[in-house]
């Protein structure tokens, strides 16, 4: 069997019968037999590699991986894994030489463990198993001592004598403690001397020179920690501890006050703070805490505590007073320092005390509820007006105020004036279970005088309500099914609490038992399974059953209720299951409900279709018919109030003289409106410019009615306002008409187009007839 042999600068490799060794341009052959264990030979672990944490060369080479079977041919492929591998570490693959291509900080890894594996290229099989070795950081001097615990403080009572410990302070390096002394450290004072000293391995300050706290309570030590015990090139850090001095208890707590004077009404509630008493204490910190205590009370009313933030002593109420019964107070209080040396007692023989005077000021008080709360249940359904409960207050005052009771926010309970709470609508446990109900009192001689108690109601459970199931089943049955098939499992629900477990019993209603094709097995669980009574179902016969079901509770008394179970008939697969229906019956489902989403929506397209076109319609009709003489038709109407003369005012002004024969027209061919336009106004000119434009105006307005997509229907009346110069030819007046209409000619109504086809009709075919 062949090996692998490690070439490297710090070590030799492993598991291999011939090891070589590099180091310093010497090679060593070890002979090591099959299975035995790696020697330590020289200083060297034969399985492990050293490299220097923070070398600077990007591909620093470490050592080198060969085997004893590499004859030089190129025929082996060195393959590296684990940790690193590829990242942090690469092997040459034909030479077996393994690089460091990054940077390594033994602070971040200080180990890798790598496998290597021989290859040969042309077989593709490993040469021989793959063996593992070790990389090692080896450390250098590259971090500085570092004091985590920082800042320090520390107390000292004054005039300590010498070598009284005042703190200890601990740096930490993170180089290897065993390379080496890059982690051993010393420590020095760069600034707190004379009053102290400092041991160079430990780090322990201690007190060198007595100090006095009247003359300087704090001192700031600087502390320098250095590696490599101090030598050339050490690496340093620093800290500071400020020490301060505690003073020495030789005052006592003395009350500047002889005399306090306090109140307190008699509603106060015990544990009231009446008032404060305050002493003083020249001592600082610990040496100044002080205790209150009560010397003379004969009343055992009140007490003193003492406030360790503020070193007050708090006057407080130790059970309830009544100005009836007494009105004032006399206590003496005292004050010591909660903590003395056993050698300074001399300073502490007599306690310094204090007389306080209190007053009781007499008030009117609420009313007093005889329980703190009140709990009472009533069984649900009960009648309204059921008795629930009594509650009752008193007036602790001497003139005994009568009391009114009342109920906050309930529309469910009422209290009568003698504290009873009835019902006022029947309770459903269901609804709700409890009820948290705020009682108030009332005086009556002083309605500001309240009190409010909780009461809590409990609505106790009866059974009645019915167990049902306890979901929606969908049920199918094959039409080959078999006799005593399962083909569903039920199970109930009931709303009613129950003191025991719930339990259910379920049957076929006694009209179904005889004669059903179905039959029903009680699991004696909350659970029951519905079995075929039959062979063989018909889809077409009798494509539903419907199973009525009775479910009975353990209640008391008990309810039963008749559940429909429906069960379809369902065309199975191949292998009895009913899944086809169900997906069928979904699809089924799903389909009609996007029909009727679709045709929803087209109705709602159809409105919306006819809303703009109602909009679009109105909208054309509000337009004018001629809008470009819209402003213009105002100032054509004139109004004439002259009234006739009777006969002799025919005489006068003869209205067939108006007329004239040049304008009669004869019948003539169709021609064009705007030939029509010229010819009429040429001839019009023969008989006066009025009736020329009139013409004009006249075939105009007819041809914009022609034309015009927005004009009104044919049978719509159109106004054509016009007024002449007074021109003979022009007139359009009926005046005389009687006269001319026999020579008139009216054909060329025909040609005026399907709005005047009714004119042409009646007027040429009378002047025909009349012909």
């Amino acid at each position: 069997m062949s090996s692998l042999l490690l070439f490297f600068m710090l070590g030799v490799p492993l598991l291999s019968p011939r090891l070589t060794a590099t180091e310093n341009g010497k090679t060593e052959h070890v002979e090591q037999p099959v299975g035995s264990h790696l020697r330590v030979k020289r200083g060297w672990v034969w399985n492990q590699f050293f490299v220097p944490e923070e070398m600077n060369s990007t591909s620093h080479h470490i050592g080198r991986l060969r085997s004893d079977l590499d004859n030089g041919n190129n025929s082996f492929q060195y393959k590296l894994s684990g940790p690193g591998a590829g990242r942090l570490f690469m092997i040459d693959k034909k030479t077996g030489d393994i690089y460091a291509i990054e940077k390594l900080d033994r602070e971040e890894r200080a180990l890798y463990m790598l496998r290597a594996q021989v290859i040969d290229t042309s077989t593709g099989r490993a040469v021989e198993p793959e063996s593992e070795f070790v990389i090692r950081v080896s450390d250098i001097n590259d971090n500085e001592p570092k004091f985590l615990d920082e800042p320090y403080e520390a107390i000292v009572p004054e005039m300590s004598p010498e070598g009284t410990f005042v703190i200890q302070v601990t740096a930490s390096d993170a180089d290897d403690p065993s390379s080496g002394n890059n982690a051993r450290l010393l420590y020095s004072l760069l600034q707190g001397q004379p009053y102290f000293s400092i041991e160079p391995t430990t780090g322990v300050i201690r007190i060198s020179s007595q100090m006095d706290r009247e003359l300087q309570d704090e001192y700031w030590v600087i502390v320098q920690a250095k590696d490599m015990i101090g030598q050339p090139g050490a690496l340093s850090g620093t800290t500071s501890v400020l020490v301060k001095l505690s003073d020495l208890n030789d005052n006592k707590p003395i009350f500047k006050e002889s005399l306090y004077r306090l109140t307190v009404p008699e509603s106060a509630p015990t544990g009231t703070s009446i008032g404060k008493i305050m002493a003083h204490d020249n001592d600082i910190g610990q040496n100044a805490e002080m205790d209150y205590s009560i010397e003379e009370d004969d009343s055992q009313a009140f007490d003193i505590i003492t406030n360790n933030e503020t070193q007050e002593g708090i006057v407080v109420l130790k059970k309830k007073l009544d100005f009836e019964y007494q009105n004032h107070y006399g206590i003496r209080a005292k004050v010591k320092n909660r903590h003395i040396d056993e050698h300074l007692m001399k300073f502490h023989a007599e306690a310094s005390t204090t007389f306080i005077k209190i007053q009781v000021e007499d008030v009117d008080e609420p009313p007093v509820f005889l329980l703190p709360y009140y709990a009472f249940d009533i069984l649900e359904e009960n009648p309204h007006g059921s008795f629930v409960g009594i509650v009752s207050a008193i007036d602790p005052d001497n003139r005994k105020s009568p009391i009114r009771y009342s109920i906050t926010g309930s529309k469910v309970f009422h209290i009568d004036d003698n504290g009873t709470i009835l019902t006022t609508n029947t309770l459903d446990r269901e609804i709700n279970a409890w009820y948290n109900l705020s009682i108030t009192a009332t005086e009556r001689y002083n309605v500001q005088q309240i009190s409010t108690v909780p009461v809590y109601v409990q609505i106790l459970n009866i059974n009645d309500h019915a167990p049902e199931f306890s979901q929606y089943y969908e049920t199918y049955v094959c039409e080959d099914a078999d006799s005593g098939q399962v083909i569903q499992t039920i199970s109930a629900v009931d709303r009613d609490e129950s003191i025991e477990d719930h339990h259910f019993y379920f049957n076929l209603s006694v009209e179904d038992t005889n004669n059903s094709s179905f039959v029903i097995i009680d699991n004696q669980d909350n659970t029951a399974v519905i079995l075929t009574n039959r062979t063989g179902f018909s889809l077409q016969e009798e494509p539903v059953f419907y199973v009525p079901i009775l479910i009975a509770d353990n209640g008391v008394p008990s309810l039963t209720s008749t559940n429909t179970l429906t069960i379809y008939v369902c065309d199975c697969d191949d292998d009895g299951s009913t899944e086809s229906c169900r997906n069928k019956e979904l699809m089924l489902s799903m389909g009609f409900r996007i029909e009727v989403i679709v045709a929803i929506l087209i109705f709602i397209m159809i409105i919306f279709g006819f809303i703009f076109l109602f909009l679009g319609l109105k909208q054309q009709r509000r337009k004018t018919l001629f809008p470009e003489k819209g402003e213009d038709f105002g100032e054509n109407i004139f109004r004439y109030d002259d009234e006739g003369g009777g006969e002799e005012d025919t005489e006068a002004f003869d209205i067939v003289e108006l007329r004239s024969r040049t304008v009669m027209r004869d019948r003539k061919a169709r021609r064009s409106t705007t030939a029509e336009i010229r010819s009429l106004y040429r001839q019009s000119l023969q008989v006066g410019p009025d009736s020329a434009i009139f013409r004009k105006f006249i075939l105009e307005k007819l041809d914009e009615a022609d034309n015009d997509p927005y004009a009104p229907p044919f049978d719509s009346l159109q106004t054509f306002a016009f007024e002449g110069t007074g021109s003979l030819a022009g007139s359009l007046s009926s005046f005389g008409s009687a006269i001319s209409d026999q020579d008139e000619n009216y054909d060329y109504l025909n040609d005026l187009g399907p709005r005047f086809k009714r004119l042409a009709c009646m007027f040429g075919s009378a002047m025909q007839s009349n012909n």
